[in-house]
């Protein structure tokens, strides 16, 4: 089970909202059977499996086992992650995109921005899965508390600096094996097709 899993699908994102559907992925970090789900929530077994069944169609749950009662077949599920975040690609046709605004101190260029790690990041962590992959990334999460305008100004021109040299410094075209890197300083893998083979 992965901890967090990306929904890109526009029909998956919609299952996966109904309050039922919803409240089932949560009750099925921990496998369980239709049955067993509909004395929980006080449904019916019919209407539970009408669920699982579309909630299993978009991959959000599988099969855990399969269990023999009398004459009965009963089928356990459990969700394929802990979490789920539905990525903009989900609104491929609507998504943010913030090179159409690419002003650094706008916040809805810092949105966008946000909204294509989340979509990138979702699509490296699907694929990986598909190959049993780890994916290599890397996060800077931190607080600060400036005194002024005047030194949040300052900061930010700053860490601009420094990141531009560190990325001068490391940044290799040439590197005939080398793998691209996007930074917002959290850096994972370029979602850009690669030009030449590239490893890890």
């Amino acid at each position: 089970m992965l901890d967090v899993s990306p929904i890109e699908n526009a029909d998956a994102a919609v299952a996966s909202l109904d309050p039922i559907r919803s409240r089932l992925l949560a009750e099925l970090a921990v496998p369980n059977s239709a049955t067993a789900l509909g004395h929980r929530l006080g449904l019916p077994r019919q209407k539970v499996n009408y669920h699982l069944r579309t909630l299993e169609e978009h991959g959000l749950i599988e099969l855990a086992e399969e269990r023999k009662k009398g004459n009965v077949i009963e089928r356990v599920m459990r969700a394929t992650a802990s979490s789920y975040v539905i990525t903009p690609a989900a609104l491929s046709s609507v998504q943010p995109d913030p090179s159409r605004s690419p002003d650094r101190l706008s916040a809805g260029w810092m949105l966008a921005l946000a909204a294509r790690l989340v979509r990138d990041v979702g699509a490296l962590i699907t694929a990986a899965a598909r190959q049993s992959k780890p994916l290599a990334t890397f996060a800077l999460d931190g607080e600060i508390r400036f005194a002024s305008a005047a030194d949040r100004a300052a900061f930010a021109e700053e860490l601009s600096n420094a990141a531009l040299e560190l990325v001068s410094r490391y940044h290799d075209e040439s590197a005939v094996r080398g793998r691209d890197y996007r930074l917002v300083l959290a850096i994972h893998p370029s979602t850009k097709p690669p030009s030449t083979t590239q490893e890890d």
